[in-house]
């Protein structure tokens, strides 16, 4: 099939809204920001715009945001810039993303003081450094790998940046005297199939066992898919669709729960000032959409017909996937917050000498370098955790 150079409906500039500070590349034209209107037709529903959130907690604070050059600590950082704190540190593994966010953030809030620190959270001395010479009070940690076929394949680079790089700021956080520490999490930690969710799931477990060892209060806020964000399925429809086709989904039944990066990050600004000890937040991303009615609808955003002018297959589920996620659906009661948008599922308390057997199998697994052997601890530390399959079948035979 012949490719399309460029698409038919200008409207689909907007598209980028949904991320908020990506620039997604259309027929080589960058898209125009601002415009809610795809998105909406994307989703089925009306999205919130955000930004309009001006959290006190965070006025006058030193807030760190690890992972900020990512899509989703990105936006954390410009909507914490709105809230005026004194110092803005952005810790970063990467370099490039981090130094435009600051240029970005500077030009934008005059007056801000945004430190960039290029570091591992895996890296104790380095963590040491950033928190002794800054001392944030609020620390929102988004760094993690994030792709699930990816993390099938590197379950032991999972298991070190995921694990262990949560273990590490969660500790400097402790350490330095943090107020709150709020844990970027997911619904793939619910009743895990893949290693990503597996070890988010596990990350949740370590900070409901720190709750209450010093003055940092500990959370999680879990939420589902965002529109536009590194690793999303809608840049990759946009440029199969740009490519004349196929539009590949997995699975026609799958289905996931979908919201905008500003939507979900102004949630968990929200969650973040709650005062609830140990609690995860679960944030209402509305109803699940169905990853074909998403593809459809793309298509017809850009002007084209579904199958008669780009053809829709399906290719298989990939390891670790699920077709329905499970955001609301996990081990404790719900109870409902003052914001009828984020509820608080209240767990067991987890014990912090059950926590450290589980990291010390799981550093142990991570050192032979075999994927079996790290899986099989995974599902000691983690319950839950169900590998899907042949994956499981591996894993314990390895």
């Amino acid at each position: 099939m012949k490719p399309h150079s460029r698409f038919k409906a200008p409207m689909l500039a907007g598209l980028a809204a949904a991320s908020a500070g990506a620039a997604l590349f259309l027929g080589g034209k960058t898209a125009v920001r601002g415009k809610s209107a795809p998105a909406d037709a994307l989703l089925g529903r009306r999205t919130a715009p955000g930004r309009g959130y001006r959290p006190s907690y965070l006025k006058g604070r030193v807030v760190l945001v690890s992972g900020a050059g990512g899509s989703i600590g990105s936006e954390l950082c410009r909507q914490i810039a709105q809230a005026v704190p004194s110092r803005l540190v952005l810790l970063d593994f990467c370099e490039n993303g981090v130094y435009e966010l600051q240029q970005e953030l500077e030009s934008l809030s005059q007056g801000l003081p945004v430190s960039v620190e290029i570091g591992s959270v895996q890296d104790p001395v380095r963590l040491r450094e950033i928190f002794s010479r800054y001392r944030p009070q609020v620390v929102f940690h988004a760094a993690a790998h994030k792709h699930v076929p990816l993390m099938e394949h590197c379950p032991g680079e999972a298991v070190k940046n995921n694990i262990f790089g949560t273990e590490e700021i969660a500790r400097a956080s402790l350490r330095w005297g943090t107020r709150r520490f709020v844990l970027i999490s997911t619904d793939k930690a619910v009743n895990p199939s893949s290693v990503m969710g597996a070890t988010k799931r596990f990350c949740e477990m370590l900070l409901q066992s720190m709750h209450g060892q010093g003055k940092t209060s500990f959370s999680a806020v879990r939420f589902g898919n965002v529109l536009g964000s590194n690793g999303s399925v809608v840049p990759l429809f946009l440029r199969q669709i740009e490519r004349g086709g196929p539009v590949t989904v997995t699975d026609r039944r799958m289905i996931r729960y979908f919201m905008t990066i500003p939507e979900a990050v102004e949630l968990v600004l929200r969650a973040g000032a709650m005062e609830s000890g140990s609690g995860i937040y679960l944030l209402d991303m509305g109803r699940p959409v169905r990853i074909l009615d998403l593809a459809e609808r793309l298509i017809r955003l850009t002007g084209h017909l579904p199958y008669r002018e780009i053809p829709i297959v399906e290719t298989g589920l990939r390891p670790g996937e699920k077709l329905y996620e499970e955001l609301l659906l996990g081990n404790g009661p719900l109870r409902a917050t003052a914001d009828r948008k984020i509820l608080i599922e209240r767990q067991n308390p987890v014990s912090a000498r059950e926590i450290e057997r589980s990291l010390h199998l799981l550093r142990r697994a991570a050192e032979t370098g075999s994927s079996g052997e790290v899986r099989r601890a995974l599902m000691q530390a983690v319950p839950e955790y169900r590998p899907l399959g042949k994956l499981r079948q591996k894993s314990q035979s390895a």
